[in-house]
């Protein structure tokens, strides 16, 4: 009998504390709904801007409508970093962004207030203006993508949350961050809010575009070091890669197969920021959780697909990490859900081939360049509340996690030397930008980023 008023009364303990948490839950999802929305203004391919910095009659630069109409990257949006491989696209046709034009624009003394206005918009003098656009590059959007952007008005730039479309053209800077809309020469920064939560206005001049899909939109963030050269795609030849560096217009880029394919590295006991720049220098992607970026010192305990399997230029590798500080460079999420990355963009099919037991094939990194002298701040961390994450991606196998390293030997009898200890693999990794196919010779590396991960498993 007390047996039977023991069991009873621990099975009403275990309901009430299963009631406490659906009502917790349930107060959580009300609070998300509650949440509110960020209101974003569309702005179309080749539509003028009604507050423009600089002329659009005049030519400074020119949108690629057929990038709209459907050859654009379409797949899961959310947040992206600044040298992913593909995120953005070039042309061979001549330059989309006359960035020469604009420098003498905004150094005329007859144009002094609205110079004023620009290099305050993205938090330089005016003598930085120069410098600044030198170090810009040239390219074309492949996803819708959310900025800061900014209008002139009564002498002043007046910001306001914006999606630019696909195939507007821009100029980023050395972190892959938008920088200015080519065609007006409006300067942009980077969207902070919450990329799952925005009310996109369109209008009778920017209306809804075909293929526009709310939850395929992007955000870019910035690359976790300065990047030398971007990884693009030809939006008129998918299958033809560009290599640009970074500062230039296009008369020194280099093409490169984009069909070509390159085996995932082992990336186990590396740090997610390490991880992130080899996957980036081989001409692969990183996926990760739409909460925001994981901590630069996370350690990977995984990838999905594992070590050795063989993806095209632009494919997705989604990381499993464990532990960091929030500190450390990343934005310090640490919740275990996965986003969907953007599409390649690149014909055949995004299955991976099975696991190949030979190693990687070598990339084409370049050295870091030189530091810059002045720009504006990369803000790395949104000041509002990270996007939720989205739909798993599209590889659905389980990730796969590497052995643990083997065990040392024993130890041998007291009378003998002591055993020696096998020293902990390497975890440094490239610190060059992102590159095509394999060019030159092997990357640089730096000392890993100290942090001791922690038990707190995080999936990116």
């Amino acid at each position: 009998m007390a047996l039977r008023v023991f069991v009873h009364r621990s099975g009403k303990t275990a309901i009430r504390r299963i009631a406490v948490l659906l009502v917790l839950v349930l107060a959580l999802s009300g609070c998300d709904r509650d949440a509110p929305l960020f209101m974003v203004k569309a702005v179309a391919a080749g539509v003028p801007s009604l507050a423009p910095f600089f002329d659009e009659s005049q030519g400074l630069g020119r949108d690629d409508t057929r990038v709209s109409a459907g050859s654009a990257a379409r797949g899961g949006g959310g947040l992206q970093q600044g040298d992913t491989p593909g995120l953005y696209g070039g042309s061979r046709q001549p330059a989309i962004c006359d960035v020469v034009r604009l420098k003498e624009f905004l150094t005329d003394p007859a144009n002094e207030r609205k110079a004023q206005a620009w290099a305050a918009a993205l938090s330089l003098t005016t003598d930085g203006i120069p410098g600044y656009l030198d170090r810009l590059t040239p390219v074309l959007l492949r996803h819708d993508t959310l900025v800061r952007n900014h209008d002139y008005k009564k002498g002043k730039a007046a910001p306001f949350n914006a999606l630019l479309q696909s195939g507007i053209a821009i100029l980023v800077d050395e972190q892959g961050l938008p920088a200015v809309k080519c065609s007006c020469g409006n300067p942009l920064r980077p969207f902070e809010g919450d990329t799952t939560r925005i009310d996109v206005e369109f209008d009778d001049r920017n209306e809804e575009w075909k293929g526009y899909e709310k939850a395929s939109v992007v955000a870019v963030r910035p690359a976790p070091r300065k990047v030398e050269r971007l990884a693009l795609v030809d939006v008129d030849e998918p299958d033809r890669g560009i290599s640009r560096p970074v500062g230039t217009t296009g008369e020194d880029d280099t093409a490169f197969d984009t069909r070509e394919r390159r085996a995932v590295p082992d990336l186990a006991g590396a740090t997610f920021g390490q991880a992130s720049r080899r996957l980036a220098d081989e001409g692969l992607a990183v996926g990760f959780d739409g909460g925001g970026l994981p901590p630069d010192d996370a350690r990977v305990t995984a990838s999905d697909p594992p070590a050795g399997t063989e993806l095209r230029f632009g494919e997705y590798v989604t990381l499993s990490v464990a532990g960091g500080s929030s500190g450390s460079g990343g934005s310090g999420s640490s919740d275990g859900s996965t986003s969907t990355p953007p599409g390649s963009g690149t014909p055949g099919s995004g299955t991976p081939t099975s696991p190949s037991p030979s190693t990687p094939s070598p990339s084409a990194p370049s050295s870091p360049g030189p530091g810059a002298t002045s720009g504006p701040p990369s803000p790395s961390t949104p000041s509002s509340a990270p996007p939720s994450a989205s739909s798993p991606p599209a590889s659905t196998r389980t990730p796969t996690t590497s052995s643990p390293p083997p065990p040392p030997p024993p130890s041998p009898p007291p009378s003998s030397s002591p055993a020696k200890t096998t020293s902990a693999p390497p975890t440094s990794a490239p610190v060059t930008s992102s590159a095509p196919p394999p060019e030159s010779s092997g990357p640089a590396t730096t000392d890993p980023v100290s942090g001791t991960p922690s038990a707190t498993s995080t999936t990116a």
